[in-house]
């Protein structure tokens, strides 16, 4: 006996086009970005929508649809824009994919309506959700055919009426500023009257573009200054078609406060996107070889970063050293049985290095990064190394060493800030120089506080120099060390 065929007909609720729209679109907001969208599909230039209390109307100048193009605006999954991915005028890369935005509109109003206008043909479509529901068996809308001079230009406006909640200027133009292509030229929307303008953020920037065997990648990372840094909007815009599609932290969740100075953005317009289109599929081969690439990226903005705290560290410790000196400098100043070089010079208290005396400013670490460079010893210290022709322990500094010397007339003292690691001493010193170790634990810890960093190396500036007077006798040195500290942070104008 032959197999006999039936067909059994699939019938959808209408109901349930309402219900998958609006679980799609979890916030009911997104319909305007993607009305918004669907004008700049259409090559319009000027998008404005108008906000009311209880209605929204977005308008645009774009191309319009005729009979043809509304029929195809109201389908469900329509396959119009993968096979015309170029718009006719401006040639965009065209956004919209699946068309049910509109539908999850109902769920933000009772009634939608269409009015649109290409060369001749005017018509307008309602969308009323009662109505409809109730015609059952019916999935036609109504098309109402206007005269050709209703509506002068080609454009379309897309009307909701009877909302069901109110919605905040600032939360529409939001979305706006992160769902649609404000950056392409020839396009701009306004939110009642008001121009809304992309964002525009300034600090260090790391441009970057990669290529992968799906296409591109492309964008720019940048490090706020410590003042912008926010909690707000943390992560990496991934964007495909000029579209922020969500936001991505690659690996910087731990990096603690510092995730907060980095934002940009990573355009890849190859990527796969959810339904929802609020999300990618990450199991894609597309997503993995994008994830590459981002982490190729963050290699290098994560050393960047480092250099950019490590320079504003040095900047730190660059002022604090100078200010501890020039206070042990005065400290000497009035107790020069305390200097391990003798009476003083004569100079005036007040002034900072007069004549032979006072703090010499900053000897720079030259070099690549990584690489360590001399330290230059003293002009009498180096006459004594010639002497005794012995090698110092310690000569050799990272780049980013701080380094200044003060004198006492013809003789001196360097001090050198510095990495040593945090198994190594807190302080020590080779001939006239005094070398502290910013990776100590102590250090950390003071230097973190402003108001204990200038008093921690003066501290233990002050201990290597009593050491200097008598090294066999530690409590006299001990002494010696609280009068200069005392003296150090003594105000004589009072």
């Amino acid at each position: 006996m032959e197999n006999r065929w039936e067909l059994i007909p699939v019938t959808v609720d209408k109901s349930h086009i309402v219900t998958i729209g609006e679980r799609l679109y979890t916030e009911s907001i997104e319909f305007i970005r993607e009305i918004v969208n669907n004008a700049y599909d259409a090559d319009a230039t000027l998008v404005e929508i108008t906000v009311s209390h209880d209605s929204i109307e977005i308008r645009d100048n774009g191309s319009g649809m005729d009979r043809d193009g509304l029929r195809q605006y109201f389908s469900i999954g329509s396959q119009f824009k993968l096979h015309a991915v170029k718009s006719p005028v401006y040639h965009r890369d065209r956004i919209g994919m699946f068309g049910i935005g509109k539908f999850a509109s109902l769920s933000a109003c009772e009634r939608f309506e269409v009015l649109t206008k290409k060369g001749d043909f005017v018509g307008r479509v309602v969308f009323d959700k009662q109505e409809w529901e109730k015609a059952e068996g019916v999935w036609s809308l109504p098309l109402e055919i206007l005269p050709s001079d209703f509506r002068q230009n080609n454009g379309t406006t897309v009307l909701l009426i009877g909302l069901h909640r109110s919605y905040e200027l600032s939360d529409i133009e939001a979305k706006i500023i992160e769902g649609t292509p404000l950056k392409a030229p020839d396009f701009k929307v306004r939110l009642n009257t008001h121009t809304i303008t992309p964002r525009s953020l300034s600090g260090h920037k790391i441009p970057f573009l990669e290529g992968t065997p799906y296409g591109p990648v492309h964008g720019e990372i940048i490090i706020l200054a410590q003042t912008q840094a926010s909690t707000d909007g943390l992560g990496i815009e991934v964007k495909v078609k000029q579209v922020t599609v969500r936001r991505e932290l690659f690996g910087m969740e731990t990096w603690g406060k510092m995730m907060a100075r980095v934002r940009g953005e990573a355009h890849a317009d190859f990527l796969p996107v959810t339904s929802d289109r609020t999300g990618f599929v990450k199991d894609s081969p597309e997503y993995l070889a994008f994830l590459a690439v981002m982490d190729k990226v963050f290699e290098e903005v994560k050393k960047v970063l480092h250099r950019l705290l490590t320079k504003k560290e040095g900047r730190v410790v660059s002022r604090a050293l100078n200010d501890a000196l020039q206070r042990i400098y005065k400290a000497l100043f009035h107790n020069p049985e305390l200097s391990p070089f003798g009476p003083m010079p004569f100079a005036d208290e007040h002034a900072k290095g007069i004549g032979s005396a006072g703090l010499l400013g900053d000897k720079k670490a030259e070099g690549l990064s990584g690489e360590t460079v001399p330290v230059q010893q003293p002009m009498e210290a180096a006459k004594s190394e010639k002497k005794k022709k012995r090698k110092p322990k310690v000569k050799l500094l990272t780049p980013n060493a701080v380094i200044k010397k003060v004198k006492f007339g013809q003789h001196g003292i360097s001090c050198v800030v510095d990495s040593f690691g945090e198994e190594g001493s807190e302080v020590f010193t080779e001939e006239t120089t005094i070398y502290i170790n910013r990776d100590h634990p102590l250090y950390k810890r003071e230097s973190s506080k402003p108001d204990t960093h200038t008093l921690n190396l003066a501290r233990l500036i002050t201990q290597e120099i009593a050491l200097m007077k008598d090294a066999k006798n530690p409590r006299q040195a001990f002494e010696r060390q609280s009068r200069l500290l005392k003296d150090a942070f003594i105000d004589r104008s009072e």
